[in-house]
């Protein structure tokens, strides 16, 4: 099969990492999203096996099928909606379901359409590769102030790392990963959780469909995760050579409208047991479709496919595997993911700047996402396009042409 003579420990390592940064980053904005509509411990365990389980299909599946690194991941943002929502609403889990299951049906609609993928086709590279490093950016940034509290640690992170790129750059990471966990072992600096044992099981909670959850709950939850999450997901599948057609040896390119819509329908049907928004992913995308993944993008995939079995095996044993991943001290996690990102913000700040007319424009971009803003529930990677394009239209606006 030729996924095994594609398969390395490098692209494993990187489907590690990515399953390790995207649940200890947010698992818990997801609990306390789960917690405001009132669920039980048995109804969180089901939302970690419906969220496992679809990411896990959605990125492993495609992924198989087109040689290409399909990453999907939850919507972070839009479970911090859906925690403050839900606490202030009143809403109950059936309504939460319904609303999911809303969100979905527009997701759909918005990739079987195709018009998201045709409004992204006009957003300049110099604005999309910005976004993508202001979004990257922000981890980059948290693995030098994990140095705050854990010095040592990531000092030997750093240092192990610069030696991996140089002598053994293909296992930069992996060996970087394996030293930190054997550092933070013999120091005892695992962090202390209840591990329990055993097949997550899933529960089934009927929706309830009504206005006041589509306007408060769906609606919200929508626009976020498309300008949040599929946004910056379809830059870093532009900026890692996917989304053209005669990249990575002619190929055709990952077809964004047609994961969407996928994304969509898996909401739609695993929504009654919890899974609540899946979407495009940025982060964990540009750690499985950069270069420590594989030297060669057309085996990239193999990352992405590590990355989804991963993901299901979380979700089968939901409860086991996520009591592991957070006994991994923050910083440990901080670093790694900054330094397996630091190629793909390297890339992306090379490819915003490169033009002078774009330049200004660009670093708007990136300074605005990477701050972190939130206006009216939409968040800083939205309002970064919006600065960039706004500021491409004031340069460039009736400019006159240049003397021949």
């Amino acid at each position: 099969m030729r996924f095994f003579r594609d398969w390395s420990l490098s692209a494993f390592s990187a489907g590690f990492v990515a399953v390790l940064v995207g649940f200890t980053s947010s698992i818990a904005i997801v609990f306390q999203a789960a917690q405001a509509f009132g669920a039980t411990p048995a109804v969180m365990a089901s939302w970690m096996w419906a969220i496992g389980l679809g990411m896990g299909l959605c990125t492993l599946v495609p992924s198989i099928y087109l040689r290409k690194p399909v990453m999907v991941a939850w919507s972070t943002p839009g479970a911090a909606v859906l925690a403050s929502a839900g606490l202030a609403g009143g809403f109950s889990m059936n309504d939460a379901v319904g609303a999911f299951m809303m969100c979905a049906a527009l997701i759909v609609l918005v990739g079987a359409t195709g018009w998201f993928e045709r409004l992204m086709d006009r957003i300049p590279s110099a604005i999309a590769s910005a976004l993508l490093a202001g979004v990257l950016a922000r981890f980059g940034l948290s693995a030098f102030t994990a140095a705050q509290t854990a010095l040592p640690l990531v000092l030997l992170m750093l240092v192990s790392y610069l030696l991996g790129k140089r002598f053994l750059p293909r296992y930069a990471v992996p060996l970087t990963l394996l030293l930190a966990i054997v550092f933070v072992a013999l120091n005892h600096g695992f962090v202390p959780t209840e591990i329990q044992y055993g097949l997550t099981l899933p529960v089934w909670v009927s929706p309830a469909f009504s206005a006041s959850a589509f306007v408060s709950l769906a609606l919200p939850l929508f626009i976020v995760t498309m300008a949040s999450q599929n946004l910056p997901g379809v830059a870093a599948i532009k900026a890692a050579g996917y989304g053209d057609e005669r990249a990575n040896g002619g190929d055709a390119g990952i077809p964004i409208s047609a994961t969407i819509t996928l994304t969509g329908l898996c909401t739609l049907a695993l929504a009654p047991f919890g899974a609540f928004s899946l979407n495009l992913s940025a982060i964990t995308a540009s750690i499985c479709m950069g270069p420590e993944a594989h030297v060669d993008p057309q085996r990239r995939y193999t990352a992405a496919v590590s990355c989804g079995g991963l993901y299901m095996l979380v979700g089968l044993f939901g409860a086991t595997i996520i009591g592991v991943l957070t006994a991994f001290p923050k910083e440990l996690v901080a670093a790694i993911a900054g330094l397996a990102l630091l190629g793909s913000i390297a890339g992306g700040l090379r490819v915003a700047l490169d033009r002078d007319q774009d330049r200004e424009a660009a670093i708007i971009t990136f300074l605005v996402t990477l701050s972190g803003v939130t206006l009216g529930g939409v968040g800083s990677a939205f309002w970064g396009v919006v600065a960039g394009a706004l500021a491409l239209a004031v340069q460039h606006w009736h400019k006159p042409s240049a003397p021949v």
